[in-house]
């Protein structure tokens, strides 16, 4: 029984783990390997949902196993795409004044900067720094622009396609 539920726990992690893996390719439009992840899924779970039915034991306990899984799984599934797919973000940053420290300081780091003017409240002109990057870049980033300007506003949205431009990765 115990031996059981570890399986059951361990092989749900995995399932779901994939299941989060999946979901992000198809939402790039990597549907080849969305499908491709999403057949191995869908095999693994069927076969330890089987054996979870299948078995005489206690319900209790093999049902706390694949509950634990399926949450221990959408956690590691998080972690796992954070750090294996890459993504770009599309990053707004806008700040009182042309800040020409920060925009140094950016471009010094690799990163493209263009600088638009925009208007806030009250017609009270500000500047908006938009830069596209890497997710993986992205806490550098954040870094740079608190140290120079804490109270920047900035606005980040994942960008499903760049063509042509400068981007760092």
């Amino acid at each position: 029984m115990l031996l059981l539920c570890i399986k059951i726990f361990f092989v749900r992690i995995i399932d779901v783990s994939l299941g989060t893996v999946r979901t992000i390719f198809s939402v790039k439009g990597q549907n080849f390997i969305a499908s491709l992840i999403g057949f191995v899924e869908i095999t693994v779970w069927f076969l330890i949902v089987r054996e979870a039915l299948n078995t005489d034991s206690n319900g209790f306990w093999v049902t706390m196993a694949y509950a634990g899984g399926f949450a221990a799984g959408t956690y590691i599934g998080g972690i796992l795409s954070n750090k294996f797919i890459n993504g770009n973000l599309g990053v707004q940053i806008i700040t009182e004044d042309k800040n020409n420290k920060m925009i140094t300081e950016l471009r010094k780091e690799g990163y493209a900067v263009s600088v638009i003017d925009v208007k806030g409240q009250n017609d009270k002109g500000k500047y908006m720094l938009f830069i596209e990057i890497s997710n993986k870049n992205f806490e550098h980033l954040k870094e740079i622009v608190k140290n120079i300007d804490e109270k920047a506003f900035i606005v980040v949205n994942e960008t499903k396609f760049v063509q042509n431009g400068y981007l760092k990765k």
